[in-house]
């Protein structure tokens, strides 16, 4: 069973949501490690705020360290050895490094999840999942354009049924109607205020 150490430089979490600015590669990685995890992969994560301790007993972080500074992290270290240094690896590199099959990357991330939501949110009228979610996304990196088309295309698609009903409603009230003096009897279709909903239903969708 593989090993993986992650050694994080220092922040307030490895979350990367805390701060003025969300850096939208914490909360991807910590994804990606969590993935590791599932696979029966022990992943051991420590930070140089938190847990310095770890650093300084570690004798190839330490030398890393030694020889380049805070420039080197993150480390990433499998079975003790470095596989990854000054930057964190996509999932697919872990996988590697982990001995893995090869394991295509799912597009539905956390922020596309949210996004999703927030569609969602916006065609069922509910204000407070639209708060709750616009709230989510942001914590994930999700930019204030990319939510502004979400909701652009949640407005369209949700505009689709009322043009459809216009579209089938205006044909019949531009129909030429009957002259007057034909409309006398009470079987006359244009007298007849069941006459546009019996013309409707009469007509299949599909």
């Amino acid at each position: 069973m593989k090993n993986v150490q992650v050694f994080d430089p220092p922040m307030c979490c490895s979350t990367g949501v805390c701060g003025p600015a969300v850096d939208p590669v914490l909360p991807q990685f910590s994804a990606d490690l969590n993935w590791l995890k599932s696979q029966d992969v022990v992943v051991e994560r420590y930070s140089l705020s938190q847990q310095p301790g770890a650093f300084v007993e570690n004798n190839v972080v330490q030398a890393a360290m030694s020889s380049e500074g805070n420039e080197c992290l993150p480390l990433v270290l499998v079975d003790g050895q470095i596989v990854c240094r000054g930057t964190y690896p996509s999932r697919e590199e872990l996988a590697s490094f982990a001995g893995l099959a090869a394991h295509p990357e799912s597009i539905y991330t956390d922020a596309v999840a949210e996004l999703v939501a927030i569609g969602a949110a916006i065609a069922s009228d509910c204000r407070p999942c639209f708060k709750y979610h616009y709230n989510r996304a942001r914590k994930v990196g999700v930019s204030r354009e990319d939510m502004t088309r979400a909701v652009a295309t949640a407005a369209k698609v949700r505009q689709m049924p009322a043009e459809a009903v216009f579209e089938l409603v205006k044909p019949l009230l531009n129909r030429t109607m009957p002259n007057q003096e034909n409309c006398d009897s009470d079987s006359a279709d244009c007298c007849n205020p069941t006459y546009f909903v019996n013309s409707i239903s009469s007509k299949k969708c599909c």
